[in-house]
């Protein structure tokens, strides 16, 4: 319990302290500002923790590597499964609010991120069929003298590998995303986070079960509101 008492303790305090700063990785800004030219990633566009060339990578279908890092050592991706792990990878690299959830031992990487359960489910509908040599795409490759990752396992599977879309969400970034018990605590990697970002990160949501219970129906509420100008409109899948 005190273990993890430090642990949330020190992942608030890294948060706060770089609330305003982007995640110290080989792509990203120091601070967090606007980018016109993105090429994908556009939901980042008016605060944007990476440059605009660094999404010409991700730009082009299918997509083969990301710096050094191929997406296609077990085929390549089909499109559904693809444009999930674009989500993912634009939010590492570019949204100015991953550094809200720095890791406390590395200043490049991200802990227990919430993510919605429809989002894990989704993504795991879109990835089931395609194939995967690792479990934790983060640290089960086999890495090359250039820094290049290659499998060490056969492909199989993504239904294989991972028993569900909580289980995926929970592995294949290592411990970078966690599903959450909240359907509007939660990021979506969608314009619908930018409403759980307000309420994942006051102060209140941190306290008690009973002033969680209340974020969460003034999280629910405002999602409603803002749902209701959109009707008809479809929502920014990039």
């Amino acid at each position: 319990m005190l273990r993890f008492a430090v642990t949330l303790f020190a992942v608030i305090t890294s948060s706060t302290c770089q609330q305003y700063g982007c995640l110290e990785g080989d792509t990203q800004k120091p601070k967090p500002s606007p980018e016109s030219n993105l090429q994908e990633c556009t939901l980042y566009s008016k605060s944007s923790c990476c440059y605009a060339d660094f999404t010409e990578q991700l730009a082009h279908s299918p997509v083969i590597k990301v710096s050094n890092s191929y997406w296609n050592r077990c085929g390549q991706l089909s499109k559904a499964c693809e444009d999930f792990t674009k989500k993912i990878e634009c939010f590492y690299r570019c949204s100015p609010h991953a550094a809200r959830w720095i890791h406390p031992n590395d200043t490049a990487a991200i802990q227990a991120v919430p993510l919605c359960q429809s989002f894990c489910d989704d993504w795991y509908e879109a990835c089931k069929d395609d194939s995967t040599c690792v479990q934790n795409w983060l640290t089960d490759w086999e890495w090359d003298e250039s820094g290049v990752n290659h499998c060490k396992n056969k492909c199989i599977p993504y239904s294989e590998m991972y028993a569900n879309g909580t289980d995926m969400c929970q592995n294949m970034w290592g411990e970078s995303f966690k599903v959450s018990q909240s359907s509007c605590l939660c990021l979506q990697m969608n314009k619908k986070d930018t409403i759980a970002i307000k309420y994942l990160l006051s102060e209140s949501s941190e306290e008690s079960s009973s002033s969680s219970s209340s974020e969460e129906h003034a999280c629910q509420n405002k999602l409603l509101k803002f749902e209701k100008p959109e009707e008809g409109e479809g929502e920014q899948t990039r």
